[in-house]
């Protein structure tokens, strides 16, 4: 039971296998947290600062405010890491673990889409609020929303944008005057739930929101103001609103853990193919969305198997691969997808429609993370 932890990100997956080990464990839990930030942010509180319903500050959740029994968060960013040895190596040091979990997220990639800069992206909380000027003073022309790559964090962020770019325009009274295209490189806006993507696409259609997909943005001519399509056609442009296309970050790919991007693990334990060390969240290859829930659960598996382990006990079931992603749909409405990536032959997904017990549900999703998380 004195084995040392080692967790590498303190997002969904850190912080609920974190928080998992403590209750199991207590004080003997001896996990160290790292990561290079200062707070959390819950992925879909982006969208609410770009359009101005909540600041950045707002929806800040401190680090400081995680105190658990056997966890030491520590701030620090991570600049090497050595599987093999699980040693992991920070700009303040040197950590040695027993049991290291990687979940240190996916990073943007602007090199990959040429044109692409900060500037163009709402999918971090910088570029959400470099964004919200540009988006709240618009009042004519034709804005585009554009995905560069997949897999993309969080599927139905992009479509939330549109319809709530509709919803702003409206309100100021301008939706007249202004177009908007989305681009998405997937079939349909969520294919595991058709029902999901026929709902979207109505709701485009109802609004006047032209829908691309199966196509993805290569590249942006800023000073032209196109966006570049992968079969080679253009969009003009007035703004951008960009999702980049995404990788892990660049000392996990230096590390030797990385194939095509991303980490592959076990998708029944999150375990590697290095003995000790796992992978959870947007950093790893598992079958499901980059999403929050999605790394959640890999992390209650990952972090039981852990315990398991250390007890010598029989390990917990197999990760289910199954979760919920709310969806704005505008005009303050809320719908839900639930699904099942894992079990069976093929993803399938349940479709919710919006709702006020779907909003509540929303609201209860972020309301118990924080309690759990950060005592709030």
């Amino acid at each position: 039971m004195d084995a040392r932890i080692v967790v590498l990100g303190a997002g969904f997956g850190g912080l609920e296998l974190s928080t998992i080990l403590s209750e199991q464990l207590g004080e003997a839990a001896n996990v160290t947290l790292i990561d290079k930030g200062d707070a959390f942010v819950f992925g879909y509180s982006k969208l609410d600062v770009m359009f101005g319903r909540e600041t950045p500050a707002a929806v800040r959740l401190p680090y400081r405010d995680v105190v658990k029994p056997g966890v030491r968060l520590l701030k620090e960013t991570v600049t090497a890491i050595d599987p093999d040895a699980r040693r992991v190596t920070t700009d303040a040091g040197v950590h040695e673990a027993d049991v290291l979990v990687v979940a240190l997220g996916a990073d943007y990639d602007y090199d990959a889409t040429p044109g692409l800069t900060q500037d163009h992206e709402f999918y971090s909380v910088a570029g959400a609020e470099r964004l919200a000027g540009a988006v709240q003073s618009f009042s004519s022309g034709h804005v585009v929303v554009g995905v560069c790559g997949a897999p993309f964090k969080c599927p139905p962020a992009p479509s939330e944008c549109a319809l709530l770019l509709h919803d702003e325009l409206t309100r100021r009274g301008v939706r007249d005057d202004c177009r908007i295209s989305f681009v998405i490189p997937l079939p349909s806006p969520v294919p595991p739930s058709p029902e999901t993507s026929a709902a979207l696409v109505e709701a485009f259609a109802e609004r006047d929101i032209a829908l691309i997909a199966g196509r993805r943005v290569t590249a942006i001519d800023p000073q032209r103001g196109a966006a570049v399509l992968d079969d080679g056609a253009e969009l003009a442009f007035d703004l951008f609103l960009g999702v980049p296309r995404h990788r892990a970050p660049d000392v996990v790919i230096a590390s030797g853990m990385a194939e095509e991007g991303y980490v592959p693990v076990d998708s029944a334990t999150l375990a590697t193919r290095f003995p000790g060390v796992y992978a959870v969240g947007d950093v790893a290859t598992v079958g499901v969305p980059k999403a929050g829930v999605f790394a959640e659960g890999a992390a209650r598996v990952a972090a039981k198997g852990i315990v398991a382990q250390l007890r010598g006990e029989d390990p917990p079931a197999p990760y289910d691969g199954i979760g919920t992603c709310y969806i704005e749909f505008g005009a303050g409405r809320i719908g839900a997808v639930t699904v099942d990536f894992l079990s069976g032959p093929r993803p399938t997904g349940t479709f919710g429609a919006p709702s006020a017990e779907l909003r509540a549900q929303k609201e209860r999703f972020g309301a118990e993370r924080r309690a759990r998380w950060f005592g709030r």
